[in-house]
């Protein structure tokens, strides 16, 4: 056998995989948060040889691991095609475990070992394996819950179910599309867009005098003063040198390519010319341009200066529509438009009929909505022969985009930008003397790097390509130019961590021995923002405000705090600004003139594998380290340091990874099916780069979860309903929910802080009090959700009140936030009354009648959030936290659960779940056994017929027979009615199902009441505890 299975291998860790996989939480020793909890002394060494050793003799007795016998099995599964993985229950000892692993690795192969200690399972298997199996975990891997119900809630909700048989709920008469799944058009709302030919012109009569009119206004509105003085100004534009060319370009190709730095004027200049040359050339009328922008800011603002540049109001024939505001009318020749709001039109007019230019803006980003919009683009314009398509890029990656198209032709406008001075690591290390020092302080700790040295190679350093580049480097030839301290700072550099040791260094450096100018600091988030701060404010140089003014640029920072940054400090005081990547395209600091680098930005990713979206630093892309550099070269030239080796820039992507292949695409195969594209698979195929198959098949999953889709992958009518919302199909599940379910209300207010941001904000030095000031409008809820309504109905109270600023300052909230989704939820009841699930006549009292009834806010939370759910299990004094894809989690500690140790419901349904340092669960409610038997997925008849299981039986519920027959038969009442609701939204289910409803609310009721015998099963671990 080649290598034998005797030959040297890779240790622990193979794959990624190391040996206690489970993707568990912070706690050692494997108890609740704060580890060891529930009274486990670990910490006491004789206790902990007692434990051990008593686990060692409940456990499996070690066995000797016959290495030929295992080569020799794994050898056949590598070309097995009836068997895709072995699992190894026998205990075989750690080395008998690494053995295994090497042996799967030279065989490339896949291993991870499950659980730990007695309950270690391992596995090795052809494909990939995820972080956590509950097929493989006796202890968690299912979640039995025994029910209760007492003999008088179970004669109420028996009368009830004998009335509502009795009434019989008259059959649907829903039109036979919606019954059979295909009412894709039937629910959309009403078009926001009017005609598509803007003016309604009928004869050639009336568009030769539209044309002329159009011709003479513009040429009156050139002669103005302001607009000539503003011409003045254009003509110093790289874009408008070329414009000629540029026009031609549009004039005789279907799809152009525009590629040109930052502030180059492609973006206010090209849509103009070719706005300018239509009208003068006779064919205003028909001239119909659509252009993208990735974000509102950016819509509103070039709208606005390229209708002063034109001397025109803005809304005439420029204006501009994002969600929720529009300013336009019918002479607008030139809409600036988000693409979402792009991406709704196609709903309604698939061919674009009407439009003659599509300008899609920003296209280097590459948004999720701007690589789906290229997809639906490229299949248009066959049937579109005269549509023009232009594409912009800030960067030179435009050959990607014209290949795409076919070879479509590029066109490069040059940039405008003073030279900037680079430096990197290297450089830094020389010019400030700053000696990095090993193990010193941990991370970001004072006298450096810590974390260990360059050449203890950590596990995950091993798997950084980029870090890998750096790792082989023989230090002392690569760098013999450079003095003795700095190779040696080289030599135990760890890029893993950002030292913000250096970081005080090089601004030192920059204050002391460098020219006037402001700072701008690019760090990977708030965490970092604040250690920098205060290490800065501990600095005898920085501390003295006179000279210094420092200033934090967080995404999650109040609106008012933010505009300090965009103004020139006074004469003598130097601005260092310390920011996110939002710095890096979002915004402009124009008098910058250094920029500090430290290499990574926190990147959403998407493990498929797992089902978990991971936010994460990582290292930037060339291409937004070169944005991070041209921020010094606005106005004078600049000097950017990088805080990273030449080498490790080398190494770095040249973009960053697409949207599209970093985050979940639920909402994207929605809108595919939305917009009758056809297999969502197929579609996705067709992208510029395609996503991972099984992160289309998750999302797929996902969407017949939720009854979004048939089994078929056919659109039902939940799911034509939820595609009209801009949301979150779960979030737009929810609003569904709150209309049907008369509490209104609270689910509008949920939805628009779940689908915008959330309103509470992060003052740097007032976190505990800001915290405390979410935990006060939550209660005893256990719940994020409500506190976010209690805080936005104290909100609208005070705003009423006439006290609106001090409230918001007194609780640390967002006002501009707080009425952004104020506006939201006017919108959102707008989509629910266009699709039949409001009557504006009836008043909102009659959907907001259980507005007020937290156990009927809770149901309507589950039932948009599941299948997102987390037990709670007591664990001494602490509860301790497991999903079905990741077994142990921890509530986020922004939330108001991150705190609390007793919840009174034995369940979490949260928003979203994110593993940084550890898996964290956001936006977390706690809820009852009733609610989830009522509110959330199938239910099904376990395989001892003693109960019912949910999830293809990772929740299971047992009770007695009787309480068993009541569930299900309400349970099925309760779909017959949301069946029929969602099929015919005219359908009154407030009139006809009440009966149905109040029986429910009397389960939903029972929590606390009379439940007291309900509690987790013997398999499940611990007892749930009241």
């Amino acid at each position: 056998m080649p290598g034998g299975p005797n030959s040297q291998g890779r240790g622990r860790g193979g794959g990624g995989r190391g040996r206690g996989g489970g993707g568990g939480g912070r706690g050692g020793g494997g108890g609740g948060r704060g580890g060891g909890g529930g009274g486990q002394r670990w910490w006491d060494p004789a206790w902990r040889a007692e434990k051990l050793k008593q686990m060692h003799g409940e456990g499996p007795k070690e066995e000797v691991l016959d290495e030929n016998e295992w080569w020799a099995r794994l050898e056949k599964l590598k070309v097995a095609t009836d068997q895709q993985e072995v699992i190894i229950k026998k205990n075989y000892g750690r080395t008998g475990q690494e053995t295994l692993e090497d042996f799967a690795s030279r065989l490339g192969l896949h291993f991870h070992a499950y659980n730990k200690g007695r309950d270690t399972v391992l596995v090795v298997s052809r494909v990939p394996l995820p972080n956590y199996r509950a097929d493989l975990d006796d202890r968690h891997g299912t979640s039995q819950r025994q029910i209760s119900m007492s003999a008088t809630t179970e004669n109420r909700v028996e009368n009830m179910l004998a009335n509502i048989r009795g009434a019989d709920v008259p059959s649907s008469s829903t039109p036979a599309t919606l019954r059979n799944g295909q009412g894709d058009r039937a629910a959309q709302p009403r078009s926001s867009w009017g005609q598509a030919n803007p003016q309604g012109l009928a004869s050639g009569a009336d568009k030769e005098r539209v044309n002329a009119e159009l011709r003479e206004n513009q040429r009156q509105l050139k002669a103005s003063g302001a607009v000539k003085a503003l011409e003045v100004f254009r003509k110093k534009l790289p874009a408008f040198t070329m414009k000629t060319e540029l026009l031609e370009a549009v004039k005789n190709n279907q799809v152009v390519v525009v590629s040109g730095e930052t502030g180059c004027g492609k973006t206010t200049q090209l849509p103009q010319f070719v706005l300018e040359e239509e009208i003068e050339a006779g064919r205003g009328s028909e001239c119909n341009i659509i252009c993208t922008q990735p974000r509102r800011i950016s819509a509103m603002s070039v709208a606005a200066r390229v209708a002063a540049e034109r001397g025109d109001a803005l809304g005439q024939s420029v204006g501009y529509q994002i969600r929720l505001e529009a300013k336009r009318s019918a002479q607008t020749r030139l809409l600036f438009c988000t693409t979402g709001v792009l991406l709704r039109r196609l709903v309604q007019e698939p061919d674009l009929n009407g439009v003659s230019h599509v300008m899609v803006d920003e296209i280097h980003e590459r948004g999720m909505n701007e690589d789906f919009l290229l997809i639906i683009l490229r299949d248009l314009l066959p049937r579109r022969p005269d549509l023009r398509l232009v594409l912009m890029s800030a960067t030179i990656n435009a050959e990607l985009f014209s290949r795409y198209f076919g070879g479509a032709p590029m066109k490069h406008i040059p940039g405008f930008t003073f030279p900037v001075k680079e430096l990197f690591l290297e450089d830094v290390l020389e010019l400030t003397h700053y000696p990095i020092v090993a193990d010193q302080g941990g991370y970001n700790g004072g006298g450096g790097g810590g974390g260990g040295g360059r050449r203890r190679k950590t596990q995950e350093k091993a798997q950084d390509p980029i870090l890998e580049a750096f790792e082989g480097v023989n230090i002392d030839s690569e760098y013999r130019k450079y003095s003795r301290g700095t190779q040696q700072s080289l030599q135990i550099w760890n890029g893993d961590q950002i030292d913000l040791g250096l970081v005080e260094a090089a601004l030192q450096h920059i204050c002391v021995k460098e020219g006037e100018g402001a700072v701008l600091v690019f760090v990977t988030g708030w965490d970092e923002i604040s250690k920098l701060v205060e290490r800065l404010k501990a600095n005898s140089l920085f501390n003295d405000s006179r000279r210094f003014l420092i200033l934090p640029l967080h995404g999650s920072m109040p609106t008012i705090n933010q505009r300090e940054i965009f103004q020139r400090p006074p004469a003598g005081v130097r601005k260092i600004v310390l920011a996110t990547n939002i710095a890096e395209t979002s915004i402009t600091i124009d008098d910058v003139v250094y920029v500090i680098d430290c290499g990574k930005a926190k990147e959403t990713s998407y493990d498929a594998l797992n089902k978990l979206a991971c936010l994460t630093p990582a290292w930037v892309s060339k291409a937004s380290a070169h944005q991070r550099r041209g921020r010094a070269g606005r106005v004078q030239p600049g000097v950017c340091y990088h805080l990273y080796p030449k080498l490790v820039y080398d190494s770095m992507l040249r973009y960053q990874l697409p949207e599209i292949l970093r985050t979940p695409l639920q909402e994207l195969c929605l809108q595919i099916k939305s917009l009758q594209l056809g297999s969502i698979a197929s579609f996705l195929s067709k992208a510029l780069e395609p996503p991972e198959v099984l992160a289309v098949q998750n999302a797929i999953d996902l969407l017949k979860t939720i009854g979004a889709l048939t089994p078929e992958e056919i659109l039902t009518p939940l799911g034509c309903h939820l595609a009209t919302l801009p949301v979150d199909p779960k979030v737009g599940k929810m609003l569904l929910m709150g209309a049907v379910f008369q509490c209104l209300g609270p689910a509008l207010t949920i939805a628009a802080g779940l689908a915008h941001r959330d309103p509470f904000v992060l003052p740097l030095e007032h976190k505990e009090e800001a915290d405390e000031a979410r935990r006060h409008f939550a209660g005893e809820s256990r719940s994020d959700h409500i506190a976010l309504l209690k805080a936005f109905e104290s909100w609208q109270e005070a705003k009423r009140a006439g006290r609106e600023r001090n409230f918001c300052w007194e609780n640390y909230l967002s006002s501009n936030t707080l009425q952004m989704m104020d506006d939201m939820r006017r919108q959102f009841q707008d989509l629910l009354s266009d699709i039949g699930f409001l009557d504006k006549s009836r008043g909102p009292q009659i959907y907001n009648l259980y507005s007020q009834d937290l156990e009927m806010v809770r149901a309507v939370l589950c039932a948009g959030l599941f299948p997102s759910v987390v037990q709670c299990k007591a664990r001494g004094k602490r509860t301790a936290f497991f999903t079905k894809e990741d077994g142990k989690v921890e509530p986020h500690p922004a939330s108001v659960n991150a705190r609390v140790n007793a919840f009174s419901r034995p369940w979490l349904v949260y928003g979203e779940k994110v593993k940084t340092s550890a898996i964290y669960v956001r936006d977390s409610t706690n809820v009852s056994d009733y609610a989830l038997l009522m509110f959330g997925g199938n239910l099904t008849v376990s395989k001892n017929e003693q109960g019912v299981e949910m999830l293809g039986g990772y929740l299971q519920f047992q009770a007695s027979k009787k309480t068993l027959h009541l569930v299900q038969e309400l349970r099925r009442q309760l779909d017959l009615l949301l069946e029929r609701k969602v099929k015919d939204p005219q359908f009154d289910i407030h009139k006809e199902g009440k009966a149905v409803i109040t029986a429910v609310l009397e389960l939903l009721h029972t929590n606390g009441r009379d439940e007291d015998d309900s509690g987790w099963g013997a398999a499940s671990g611990s007892y749930y505890r009241r």
